[in-house]
């Protein structure tokens, strides 16, 4: 997978301006002691890096108590003590908009505004009457080679990464939905809502919950792990095939040969942690929750009142 995100190297007036900001007399530094000469997507780039951190925290922790643990009790039940005790952690009243809410908000944010700073790159550096001097895409938006034919846009190319990473947020954005606004605009709280809540929903709702879940899974993992692969370096050695900017590089065809296989087995490497990973959710999340049954007395009145808010 070519690297197609990475900055565009600096314009010659930011060229000028950094290096009149190196001289004596000229350097500046911030209060918070940041120098002033990176651009906004060095900054842009490390806010979508560093609100990862938390949001693994926190999904390590979504993990165990969907899955894992009612992997290992069997039984919906016995899995809801340990998730009301994980709840002590990330959902109080500060922990949840800090290292929940804030992370989610700044890693997308800063992902489009990362799109709209290139975009803007491009059409100052080529200027918006030369579309023919634009990165090529083809026709479904993904980058190609110089020998093909497509549209040029001033828009950066879209990976895999980022498009599952868009899809990943409307699907989280039905999760959320469901499971803490929803109740806070009909019950006035969350406190009713648990693993009992997500089974009743799959017993009385199974296509649109199995529809739901499958998307937030498979999005979620594969968003997941690529984008931890981009950051220590991995995805941007992986592709199925070869690399056509290191081909004949080396003038060895056995050589070209041991790249592209190593490029092959890092590919299969990352998919197969994300397929691991997804399974793995899925074994306890589906396996076990989505079979809990339907909830009755008061508690599946109010999982119905809840489900009937939204007409399904």
């Amino acid at each position: 997978m070519p690297d197609t995100e990475k900055d565009l190297p600096p314009l010659p007036e930011e060229n000028s301006e950094k290096s009149r900001s190196l001289r004596p007399g000229h350097a500046r530094t911030t209060s918070l002691g940041l120098s002033g000469s990176s651009g906004s997507t060095y900054y842009l780039t490390r806010i979508q890096r560093y609100s990862t951190y938390a949001l693994s925290i926190f999904t390590g922790l979504h993990l165990a108590n969907t899955s894992l643990i009612p992997l290992i009790t069997r039984t919906v039940p016995a899995s809801e003590s340990y998730l009301l005790l994980a709840r002590e952690i990330y959902q109080t009243p500060m922990t949840e908009p800090l290292f929940v809410a804030l992370p989610v908000v700044a890693h997308v944010a800063s992902g489009i505004a990362l799109r709209l700073v290139r975009r803007s790159q491009n059409l100052k550096r080529y200027g918006g009457a030369t579309p023919a001097v634009f990165p090529q895409k083809s026709a479904t938006g993904f980058s190609t080679s110089s020998g093909d034919s497509g549209s040029r846009s001033a828009w950066p190319q879209v990976t895999w990464i980022s498009l599952s990473g868009y899809g990943f947020a409307v699907f989280l954005g039905a999760h959320v939905f469901m499971n803490r606004l929803l109740p806070l605009h009909v019950e006035g709280d969350s406190a009713n809502i648990s693993l009992a809540y997500v089974a009743h929903g799959f017993a009385t709702h199974p296509i649109t919950s199995y529809a739901a879940y499958a998307g937030l899974l498979v999005l979620g993992c594969g968003h997941m792990v690529w984008g931890w692969a981009k950051w220590i370096g991995l995805a941007q050695m992986a592709g199925w095939k070869a690399d056509i900017k290191t081909v004949g590089t080396t003038r060895h065809r056995d050589e070209d040969v041991r790249r592209r296989k190593r490029r092959r087995r890092i590919w299969l490497g990352i998919n197969g942690t994300a397929l691991v990973a997804t399974v793995l959710w899925a074994a306890g999340g589906l396996g076990v929750v989505a079979r809990g049954g339907k909830m009755h007395g008061w508690v599946g009145k109010v999982y119905d009142e809840l489900y009937a808010a939204i007409g399904i």
